[in-house]
């Protein structure tokens, strides 16, 4: 007897639920940490798992299985070559789902369904990140300052436009403040 082995079809049509599990899996393996409703989670709980387990042994045959189900061809190369191999000791349980609370429209069970080894950037990482992103802005901001100062001294040799009539909303607030 197969009672009580079924899915929960989510009140959607098998062709909507289909795409919805297969995108919710794609953003799960690229963020590796998504918020969901509880329902929807546990629903995707299960296929995440499953293409974990095929991606521990990285074959042509398990590859075609996972590409099946998993479109983006840079998220089945991170698959099989970055979270598996992290999962390699690990025998199932790949998924944590962190209960968030109700959301305000609908009262829905809002969950964060993520991958166990998921780690959250500390402070000092988000400063790495910055400083690292800040050399390369730099040197962009240089040329955008020379091409700025060339725009500038033009603006300055050409001769100036009168003021126009209308004044801004601020300006008038100060003229009305002073009388």
């Amino acid at each position: 007897m197969n009672h009580r082995n079924g899915f929960n079809p989510l009140s959607r049509t098998t062709a909507h639920r289909r795409a919805m599990s297969r995108n919710m899996v794609t953003s799960l393996f690229r963020y590796e940490r998504i918020t969901t409703t509880k329902a929807k989670a546990l629903e995707v709980r299960k296929a995440a798992e499953k293409l974990i387990t095929r991606a521990k042994e990285d074959t042509v045959h398990n590859r075609r299985e996972v590409a099946k189900f998993i479109a983006d061809e840079k998220i089945l190369n991170k698959l099989f070559t970055d979270i598996a191999p992290r999962m390699k000791e690990r025998n199932g349980g790949y998924t944590r789902v962190l209960k968030l609370g109700y959301r305000q429209g609908d009262a829905a069970d809002v969950v964060i369904l993520e991958l166990v080894d998921y780690k959250l950037e500390s402070e000092a990482d988000k400063e790495e990140k910055k400083t690292s992103k800040k050399a390369p802005a730099k040197a962009a901001e240089t040329k955008a300052k020379k091409s700025t100062s060339k725009s500038k001294e033009a603006a300055e040799t050409a001769p100036k436009a009168k003021k126009t009539t209308s004044k801004k909303a601020s300006e008038k607030k100060e003229e009305s403040k002073a009388e």
